[in-house]
């Protein structure tokens, strides 16, 4: 039976419009982040835990949809500002389809949602992190693959990270991710650790003195979680100036400050001297304590669209995504997260949390044991993924 659950709302209580008055930067509200772990007061709730809060009542929602509008929200926004602003979905595979509300065996391409992207991303292809670098069962790997090939027949380019220490699987992962057309990189380590290059090769295979626009002609890339562990941000401007990926993927905090102007101007030159692109990482679909737009006296059910703590990190919290809010937080107006990523010169964003704010809302706020990669949790085994006609 399908785990998807169906909601409804009131007319006009989900708006995905947000007010574009003008105000401080991201850049600037950055300059004050909170340190992590220090707005939970002293590790207490201020309350009694509250049960997951519902989704909306009314009219008749997919969520996986509301999730659809909420990205192409955020690309129309950052392009109002940088026109040739890039945006690539990080998981969420299955927003790429659509399925009937009465037969889910019956699917189609979600054409209009495909458009407003540039890339996706997806972790654990063919080695996985949960079992660290062992290969992912043929059957995942197969559901998966089908939703892959269905982005690349549509234009997008598709970014593969695989994990593994062994250069046995790193040559293994790139060369099953060449025969597929799609770029790769393998880490060393869970992503949200992740904090320096792959230890092999040495140098990134494919590197060339090429200038890349677009990314259709990036050939390799690198992802850091934690730039931290570089040293100062100078240190790490240079230290990854010195690298020739033609897509540099990082975290706009480095430690508790954001990353400035020049730093991010130096991130888009190769050592060879063409230059790259830089993106910043945004997560949509949790809210988290230690950024910048966390106030005080919030917590868990205040505001009201603030959800359960996420398992294993309390604290990032699960948000109700489609509350408009929310979204101002992310993209809107000039004070919002897409905006300050714009004025500081990011030539793009990955988007991140998705599948898992949408899950979490449609088992009803239960958070289930970490899963492999798979295609939509929704979709029966033997569910035929055919690419667009």
């Amino acid at each position: 039976m399908s785990r998807r659950l169906i909601f409804a709302i009131l007319p006009g209580a989900l708006l995905l419009a947000t007010s574009l008055a003008p105000t401080a930067s991201l850049s600037q509200e950055l300059s004050q982040a909170q340190p992590r772990g220090q707005i939970r007061v002293q590790g207490r709730p201020l309350a009694e835990p509250e049960a997951p809060l519902p989704a909306p009542t009314g009219l008749q929602v997919d969520l996986r949809q509301q999730m659809r509008k909420f990205v192409q929200s955020i690309t129309a926004f950052a392009r109002r500002y940088n026109r040739n602003f890039h945006v690539i979905t990080h998981g969420g595979l299955d927003l790429i389809i659509k399925r009937d509300l009465v037969d889910e065996t019956r699917i189609s391409p979600a054409r209009t949602y495909m458009r407003s992207i540039d890339g996706v991303m997806f972790d654990g292809l063919f080695f996985g992190n949960r079992v660290f670098g062992e290969p992912i069962a043929d059957e995942i790997r197969q559901r998966n693959l089908r939703l892959t090939e269905m982005a690349r027949k549509n234009g997008l380019p598709v970014f593969v990270i695989d994990y593994g220490t062994d250069p046995k699987t790193v040559d293994e992962s790139r060369r099953l991710n060449r025969e597929k057309g799609y770029v790769s990189t393998t880490v060393h380590a869970p992503l949200a650790e992740l904090g320096s290059l792959p230890p092999y090769p040495s140098r990134p295979y494919g590197e060339n003195s090429s200038s890349i626009i677009s990314l259709k002609s990036v050939s390799t890339f690198a992802y850091i979680a934690n730039s931290a562990t570089y040293g100062r941000i100078p240190e790490f401007a240079l230290k990854m100036h010195d690298t020739n990926y033609d897509l540099m993927i990082v975290d706009v905090l480095h430690g508790r400050k954001p990353l400035n102007k020049r730093a991010v101007e130096t991130l888009k030159y190769k050592k060879v001297g063409g230059k790259r692109l830089v993106f910043a990482t945004a997560n949509i679909g949790t809210a988290a304590s230690y950024r910048y737009y966390w106030k005080p006296t919030w917590r868990e059910g205040s505001p009201g669209w603030i959800s359960a703590p996420v398992r294993d990190d309390p604290d990032r919290y699960h948000v109700q995504f489609w509350q408009p809010e929310w979204q101002r937080i992310i993209s809107g107006d000039a004070k919002s997260y897409i905006y300050g990523l714009v004025q500081l010169g990011f030539d793009g964003v990955v988007l991140e949390g998705m599948e898992e704010a949408y899950r979490f809302f449609e088992t009803g706020g239960e958070q289930e044991e970490e899963e492999p990669a798979s295609a939509p949790v929704s979709a029966p085994v033997s569910a035929p993924l055919s690419a667009p006609r």
